[in-house]
């Protein structure tokens, strides 16, 4: 076998390896954080807003998993005039979900979670009371 011929086998060889990282790539599911990412990065000021107002309460959200349930632990429900709770999983945004809510008299909201895949959650918790929005976060494990 001469020269020309490996050369030749070489850029095959290549060629193919390219061809084949391209069709990887292409596969992989990019999922983005937010599909309206730079309109949510132009309101940002408001989020801001939003959690110097949960700096002034004097008792902030906690949010855990207990059991199979979402569990958000906060004394000023009776308060509150709307809120949600999403459920945002980095990995894959087909697992995000939504919990909405309204004032209520007990201090602990309960959500079931017990269908939701196993792994690492941010709960981001936003409500509405006396006028003012504030959110907060925290990181779940279920």
């Amino acid at each position: 076998m001469n020269w020309g011929k490996s050369i030749l086998a070489a850029f095959i060889f290549f060629a193919i390896f390219i061809f084949v990282l391209v069709a990887i790539c292409l596969r992989e599911n990019i999922s983005l954080v937010s599909k309206d990412y730079y309109k949510e990065e132009i309101n940002y000021q408001q989020q801001i807003e939003r959690l110097n107002n949960v700096e002034h309460l004097k008792q902030k959200p906690r949010i855990k998993v207990v059991g199979t349930n979402l569990e958000v632990f906060f004394n000023q429900l009776a308060s509150v005039d709307r809120g949600e709770v999403k459920l945002f999983r980095p990995s894959d945004e087909s697992f995000d979900t939504t919990f909405s809510f309204r004032a209520q008299q007990d201090s602990v909201l309960r959500f079931d979670v017990g269908n939701l895949l196993s792994g690492m959650y941010r709960a981001k918790m936003q409500w509405t009371m006396d006028d003012k929005e504030y959110y907060v976060e925290e990181i779940i494990n279920r």
